[in-house]
């Protein structure tokens, strides 16, 4: 769910709703009206057109662009209305399934509004905390950098950690490592990309940025050993002036999950919740599930591992 998801009005809609809602004229005086057009005994009004023309994008759009695109949602409205009308006289409403997809789009816009409304209470970030971010993140501002990376992945194995920490840190090749796990038939994945500052996970990017062109960061998981080697990197620094606007949208919405999370957890807590049935739980299930999760880390272990640059902090881009 975007939970900032935003709602454009712009000016240009005003216009457009002003405009449709002159219905007919008395003299030289335009009777106002918010009905657009009626189907049979149903009207269709100038608050449902805006209310589709918000979700789309007419920033840059001109007078008669948007003008034209509410006219064509009036036209999709007027064709939706016989669709239900059609259905209601078919009794659709009534079956079994319209009935569920009813409900459970009753739930989702229900549930939507009140997350909607507990973010639009939260104080929005200050200067002073979006300030200090830039400050504190020159990896990401100030110092950002434009990496052209190098990785090898390995299956974790005990006995291959110190080899290949001493291939990392001795300046090795990443051709010769992946020569020498192919000559010790060791499965590996490899691979190469240009990544921003920002789209590299931030618990690598402050090591990365104290590393110089040439050398190589050994990670590890539980599931496996990443070699990760800087094979160039340039300068690509973003102004406090620039940056300013992303960081507020960015903890803006850091804020709003954890709001979101922390309320949820307390509702829970204060609602009396029973699992029934099939998903009714006891300890002798979540143990076995535990096991299971166990065994399943275990053989993912044996299995080629995902990339570790495929991840990113997409709020700052």
């Amino acid at each position: 769910m975007n939970i900032h998801r935003k709602v454009a009005r712009p000016i240009l809609l005003t216009a457009v709703a002003l405009a449709l809602a002159a219905c007919g004229q008395h003299g030289d005086k335009a009777v106002a009206t918010q009905v657009a057009a009626k189907v049979g005994s149903e009207e269709i009004s100038v608050h449902q057109i805006n209310q589709v023309l918000a979700g789309a994008n007419t920033k840059d759009a001109t007078p008669e662009a948007v003008q034209k695109m509410s006219r064509e949602v009036l036209e999709k409205l007027i064709d939706q209305q016989l669709a239900i009308s059609q259905a209601t006289e078919k009794k659709l409403d009534r079956t079994p399934e319209v009935v569920a997809q009813i409900e459970s789009a009753k739930r989702e816009i229900l549930s939507r509004a009140y997350v909607q409304q507990l973010v639009a209470a939260l104080p929005k970030p200050s200067e002073e905390e979006i300030k200090k971010y830039y400050a504190e993140h020159p990896e990401l501002f100030a110092e950002r950098r434009i990496f052209n990376l190098q990785e090898l992945v390995v299956p974790m194995q005990a006995n291959l950690v110190e080899q290949l920490s001493a291939f990392a840190n001795g300046g090795k090749s990443m051709e010769d490592i992946a020569t020498w796990l192919k000559a010790h038939d060791i499965k590996f994945n490899g691979g190469g990309a240009t990544k921003s500052a920002e789209q590299i996970p931030m618990e690598l990017l402050g090591k990365l940025q104290k590393l110089k062109d040439g050398q190589t960061l050994m990670a590890q998981t539980p599931q496996a050993i990443t070699l990760i080697h800087i094979a160039s990197s340039k300068a690509g620094p973003v102004d406090e002036a620039t940056a300013l606007p992303r960081i507020a949208q960015f903890l803006g919405n850091q804020r709003a999950n954890e709001a979101v999370t922390t309320n949820m957890k307390a509702l829970r807590k204060s609602a009396k919740l029973e699992y029934m049935g099939d998903f009714a739980k006891d300890a002798t299930a979540v143990a076995a599930e535990a096991a299971a999760a166990a065994s399943a880390a275990a053989a993912a272990a044996t299995e080629q591992p995902k990339s570790t640059l495929e991840k990113g902090i997409a709020g700052l881009k």
